[in-house]
């Protein structure tokens, strides 16, 4: 009999709220679901639905108010401040809307970062990040700065820097949202192929259609809750 993979994300009756002045705004209510190792999410929903904030929630940014949340088997919820941010270090690679580079250091620099918190010496880190930027087509702008790439290629070092830790996860946050057409697909491209080619578990928010089909899995959000598509 074959076993059953543990899925990767493991989210049991997660609920969130904010304070604003005396008012408790509930922003998801019970939300239940796994993620299998290897699938691409796409979470989707009309501004305001919590999509943002449960991504949030399963990269370790922020803390829910209750339920269950492990991400590779580990409950996060439970992990002071220092241990999150460890565990975010290891295990979370992050792709936002507007890159979130470093405008002072170059594209190579940008995707070293994560490595200065690990143990490897410069020139196994310098192999990593010639690798990672290889696979994004980079190789001949790892001396560019950000102001001196598209947006379409920020991107793309953003990706380069989001994987070069080989995270348990990777969180897309409207990541062709800054993006022309032919620069998003090219960023979806690049997508699929981490998820299809090397396996990587993808969790995207988006409000675009076109991005959420090429993800393998959908979840719609609406006031909070999961709702059927």
């Amino acid at each position: 009999m074959n076993q059953i993979a543990q899925p990767v994300v493991e989210i049991r009756n997660l609920a969130k709220s904010y304070r604003r002045g005396d008012q408790i705004v509930p922003v998801l209510t019970n939300i239940t679901f796994d993620i299998a190792a290897g699938d691409y999410v796409a979470l989707m929903g009309p501004s305001g639905s919590g999509k943002s904030t449960l991504l949030n929630l399963i990269a370790g940014i922020d803390k829910p108010d209750s339920g269950i949340l492990r991400v590779g088997g580990i409950d996060i919820t439970a992990l002071g401040e220092a241990e999150l941010a460890n565990w975010r270090s290891r295990n979370v690679g992050f792709i936002f809307q507007f890159y979130n580079l470093m405008p002072v250091l170059t594209a190579f620099e940008n995707v070293e970062l994560p490595l200065l918190l690990t143990d490897l010496p410069a020139r196994e880190r310098a192999d990593h990040v010639n690798a990672a930027l290889s696979m994004v087509g980079l190789s001949d702008r790892m001396e560019h700065f950000p102001s001196e790439l598209s947006g379409g290629q920020q991107q793309r070092v953003a990706i380069a820097r989001a994987i070069i830790t080989d995270p348990t996860i990777l969180v897309a946050d409207e990541p062709t949202g800054d993006l022309d057409r032919v620069a998003a697909e090219d960023v979806l491209k690049m997508l699929d192929q981490l998820n299809r080619e090397l396996g990587k578990t993808i969790i995207m928010v988006t409000h675009d259609p076109h991005s959420a089909a090429k993800a393998r899995t959908v979840q719609h959000l609406d006031k909070g809750e999961l709702r059927q598509a």
